[in-house]
């Protein structure tokens, strides 16, 4: 039997899964590291701390000459930005993480001068922080002679694929796949390279950044143990998960509840622009045909369960919450913002933060966890309405991420967004696509069929009505924040 390494680098920790060529996975590794918030707004990463978690989870699976690795496959964190030197790979500033707020006045400043709808046209994305030619731009002119440097080929940028391929493989490539290139704000979409218009726009050389190549290219060789194996798989981490619950047909949609929170339908060959916020992005490019996705973008979603058990310890658990999560046959009136670094689709606003509302002497523990987890289903609520409205629609969404381990949670997403909740047997569905990826990289000629089912959740009609209402009263309150 054949397998195969993926490698799974997200926004706080790094994992390293063994698949066998029937996708079960055979032993998997993973190593947490902190992110820093040196001001308001500013999100930080050591990119030494994420090459060497990286390599430390490789070097815990303990494979050895009696397993043989066929090729590996990488899916990371995307618009996450590092910026290091070509001679030594040593960064020259801390990674900038994608959910950085740091450059929204100089967003602001080109909507003002009117380049929001050529950034929109070209690369299917919003004008907004999140991305990462305002991250390089940003480093470009607070790093003395770097500008210089990268001008002159001495300072490569890359988002953490790029970063990990430079410092892994022993030719030391510089690549990216389409699916993190469609993340930066620099890459037309519908051209599939590099735009020069834009690299002008945001004073970015191009001389510093990877190639582009297919989600299934050869990326170079990297040492597992005492072998030499390919790397034949590279995609971002939510269109790996796409990838993963095999949403290869127009139409399909899946919604990963990790850090943040990420739906994604797969539009095939269609590159569709949705004037309410959600973003149009490379879905993948397999076997020389691309598909392209619409994306909703919800900043906070794990991270907002982190938040009440580390800093309001409201449990001890994450699986605690479980219990806490209140599935009322009666209307809610306790809401909360998910705004810890502004919101997401389809808002886009940086400055906003978060809050309760609705907080009364009877309010309890209870009250103020099942608030928090109804923010989250509200807005995958707000996505799907805008989904619906350009004629976008399914009866079912599959999901997955840490999350998903919630069966509460998975119900009361089930109620409030009306549809049918799937999840998968393996619900870590990012390793899992990069392994897709990379075994058709690596020439496995099969259809990839439809992800084994777990468990579902159907809606329960009684709670579906009073949530309905809730989300109308939630509705009003962020509409009111965002004043």
């Amino acid at each position: 039997m054949k397998h195969f390494l993926s490698i799974d680098q997200g926004t706080t920790s790094s994992r390293a899964v063994v698949f066998n060529n029937n996708l079960e996975s055979v032993s998997s590794s993973q190593e947490e590291y902190d992110l820093t918030y040196p001001k308001n707004g500013w999100v930080e990463v050591d990119p030494k701390n994420i090459l060497d978690t990286v390599m430390r989870s490789i070097d815990n699976l303990n494979i050895n000459e009696n397993l043989t690795i066929e090729s590996c496959g990488i899916t990371n964190q995307r618009e996450t930005t590092i910026l290091w030197e070509k001679e030594s790979g040593s960064p020259i500033y801390p990674g900038i993480v994608w959910q950085d707020r740091r450059t929204i006045d100089f967003c602001m400043d080109l909507k003002e001068l009117g380049h929001e709808p050529t950034i929109r046209k070209k690369t299917g994305l919003m004008l907004d922080p999140y991305f990462s030619a305002t991250k390089i731009k940003w480093i470009l002119d607070n790093v003395p002679g770097s500008r210089e440097r990268a001008a002159n080929g001495e300072i490569m940028f890359g988002t953490v694929d790029s970063y990990l391929i430079y410092n892994l493989t022993k030719e030391k490539n510089h690549l990216t796949d389409i699916t993190n290139a469609s993340r930066t704000s620099l890459f037309n979409i519908e051209k599939e390279e590099w735009d020069g218009e834009l690299l002008k726009l945001f004073d970015i050389p191009i001389q510093m950044l990877p190639r582009v190549c297919d989600c299934d290219a050869d990326f170079g060789t990297i040492s597992v143990g005492s072998q030499e194996v390919k790397i034949t798989g590279v995609i971002g981490d939510q269109q790996s998960a796409l990838v993963g619950q095999r949403c290869f047909s127009s139409g399909q949609m899946k919604s990963t509840f990790g850090t943040g929170c990420f739906l994604m339908v797969n539009t095939k060959d269609n590159i569709l622009y949705v004037k309410e916020g959600l973003l149009s992005t490379v879905g993948y490019k397999l076997r020389g045909e691309t598909s392209y996705a619409i994306e909703g973008s919800i900043y906070s979603c794990g991270n907002i369960v982190k938040w009440l058990r580390d800093k309001m310890q409201f449990f001890d658990e994450v699986s605690e919450s479980e219990e806490m999560i209140k599935l009322k046959k009666e209307l809610s009136t306790t809401f909360f913002l998910p705004g810890f670094n502004g919101l997401g689709a389809p808002y886009w606003d940086s400055n906003v933060r978060g809050g309760y509302y609705g907080i009364t002497q009877d309010t309890s523990k209870e009250d103020m966890v099942t608030a928090a987890f109804q923010s989250i289903c509200f807005q995958v609520k707000d996505i799907i309405a805008i989904l619906e409205s350009y004629g976008i629609s399914s009866n079912e969404l599959k999901v997955d991420g840490g999350m998903i381990a919630n069966n509460t949670f998975c119900q009361l997403l089930a109620n409030t967004i009306n549809r049918k909740i799937q999840s998968p047997k393996n619900i870590e569905s990012t390793a899992l696509g990069a392994c897709i990826v990379a075994m058709i990289g690596s020439g496995d000629e099969r259809e990839f069929n439809s992800a084994s089912i777990e468990k579902s959740f159907n809606e329960d009609k009684e709670h579906t009505a009073f949530l309905n209402d809730g989300y109308l009263l939630w509705k009003d309150y962020i509409n009111k924040s965002l004043k």
